[in-house]
């Protein structure tokens, strides 16, 4: 090449992609409805997501006077099986990226 000085040596760079999941933060979010009972919600909650009885309790009430309510919190992985375990019970329940 014109201009390259043939006594500099240039070290050979090596190009390498690297990707870095960034997993965003997603809510797992139930939503209340007519059909199913406190009871049944909160059973729900404690054996789907691991909540104690008070923390199912809470989640419930909030469900039932706000209409949803975030009741765990984590990756799309993480909570996608557990969201798909809930509606499987016939409770309606989604999993929603949180808007940063």
């Amino acid at each position: 090449m014109k201009g390259i000085n043939p006594n500099i040596e240039i070290d050979s760079l090596e190009e390498t992609d690297v990707f870095t999941a960034t997993e965003e933060p997603c809510n797992l979010v139930v939503w209340n409805d007519d059909v199913n009972t406190f009871e049944w919600v909160i059973e729900t909650l404690m054996e789907v997501c691991g909540h104690t009885a008070e923390q199912a309790e809470q989640c419930a009430y909030i469900i039932h006077f706000h209409g949803k309510y975030a009741v765990k919190n984590g990756s799309y992985e993480q909570l996608k099986p557990q969201c798909d375990a809930i509606t499987e019970r016939g409770i309606n329940a989604t999993v929603e990226v949180i808007a940063g």
